[in-house]
């Protein structure tokens, strides 16, 4: 079914209360507060369910009606006019890494608050209903894996496994799901979405560095994960020349040089890393006889992602025919690439220029809730600059005029999705 885009001067005029939000976000980042300005609000935590039991209060002093499933996912339903439609939803997750910030993912969810309490000051009535969700376990610091509510709810994996899943204490998702009371009665999946937005910090540079100051969303890049391990022979660094050398890491780490140019090779969005290196012995005075370091490609197709895959085992194969040492290469997890629906896409277009916001096309190099939700429904998302692009870090930080812009550009795109309700 079609509806009407609203054109009328009194919605064109429509406008989020910006430092009501940012009070909002003020108010949540205090649950977990930390002494450097960040929040540690750790998933199914007793700080968790107070996050939790804050969003559902403002959530039912606005109107609304919360429903939680068996995952702990969280929807919070403003009835439209036609509530067989299935709602137009936005969202993301109000749990923090342990050094986390204010803004990523609460601002996802506090912005759709926002947006409901915008509806309801200017008595707009949507033809669909609209949702708010927030998504149990995103960031996986507690408990693995990371997206955990929203990939239970896209059946990317099963109820059961998410359930058994342990943290350091061998405390499981279940238990802690019991325990602060938030283990809900639906079948994570049963219950509809007609659409879906998402609004979040960047959580990278791109944006400030190009001074605009919204994102318009095109996709997710895809995600390609190994275990390299390049094997030599231990020696004493002494006595050995050079000439007679098996260095392990000599070799690793030209091919960790080539991780970064197979990312230039493979442009616009291609990305290269090595976090993680272990060297054996690790001794002064020997000579590395084995290195084992890890490989994160990426880029914005899965055509691509395996283009990538293809050019660093040559390398890697070239490297060790020259070098005489074996150099084994073992995927550890792979993510698909997400493209985003191409009419959400235009509809946070649309919003960004109706409303005059400086904007542009980018692409996420993160991984959102958004991306096994695009999975079930048309969706899209927004994002706002944040300072130095720094996120998952205390000092994680964003203006206030760029959260405001955000919330607005979902109001409009939430509203050209959800249509009017024709008038009695």
């Amino acid at each position: 079914m079609k509806h009407k885009t609203p054109t009328t001067p009194k919605l064109q005029d429509l406008r989020v209360n910006g430092p009501r939000l940012w009070d909002s976000l003020m108010e949540l980042a205090q649950i977990g507060a930390t002494p450097k300005g960040g929040v540690c609000r750790l998933t199914l935590t007793d700080l968790d369910k107070q996050g939790r039991d804050l969003v559902s209060r403002w959530a039912v002093e606005a109107g609304m009606t919360v429903t939680i499933d068996k995952i702990g996912n969280g929807f919070l339903r403003r009835a439209g006019r036609n509530n067989a439609l299935p709602p137009v939803m936005t969202g993301s997750h109000i749990d923090t890494q342990p050094t986390g910030g204010k803004f990523d993912g609460n601002y996802g969810v506090l912005a759709g608050i926002e947006v409901v309490r915008t509806l309801n000051d200017a008595g707009i009535t949507t033809e669909a209903p609209i949702e708010v969700a927030w998504w149990t376990n995103e960031e996986g610091s507690r408990f693995v894996p990371v997206m955990m509510g929203s990939g239970v709810f896209a059946k990317a994996f099963t109820l059961e496994h998410a359930y058994a899943a342990t943290d350091a204490e061998g405390k499981t998702v279940k238990g802690e799901l019991e325990r602060i009371g938030y283990i809900g009665e639906q079948e994570p999946g049963d219950h509809p979405i007609g659409s879906y937005f998402e609004t979040h910090i960047e959580q990278g540079p791109v944006l400030e560095d190009h001074d605009i100051t919204i994102g318009v969303v095109t996709g997710v890049l895809g995600i390609r994960w190994y275990d390299c391990v390049v094997t030599g022979m231990e020696a004493h660094a002494g006595p050995t020349p050079m000439a007679l050398r098996r260095d392990a890491l000599q070799v690793a780490a030209e091919l960790m040089q080539q991780v970064v140019a197979c990312a230039h090779r493979h442009p616009p969005h291609g990305r290269g890393t090595v976090g993680m290196v272990n060297v054996h012995p690790n001794s002064r005075n020997v000579i590395p006889g084995r290195v084992k370091f890890s490989i994160d490609l990426r880029n914005a197709s899965d055509e691509l992602c395996e283009a990538m895959d293809a050019d660093i085992r040559a390398v890697a194969a070239l490297l060790s025919a020259e070098s005489g040492m074996p150099i084994e290469i073992t995927p550890v997890s792979a993510y698909t690439a997400q493209a985003f629906n191409a009419d959400c896409v235009q509809a946070v277009a649309r919003a960004a220029a109706a409303l005059g916001y400086s904007n542009m096309p980018v692409v996420s190099g993160a991984g959102h809730d958004a991306v096994y939700m695009a999975r079930l429904a048309p969706a899209g998302m927004i994002f706002i600059p944040c300072k130095d692009g720094i996120s998952h870090n205390e000092i994680e930080d964003a203006k206030p005029d760029h959260i405001t812009a955000g919330c607005n550009v979902l109001l409009h795109a939430m509203l050209e999705r959800a249509g009017l309700a024709d008038p009695d």
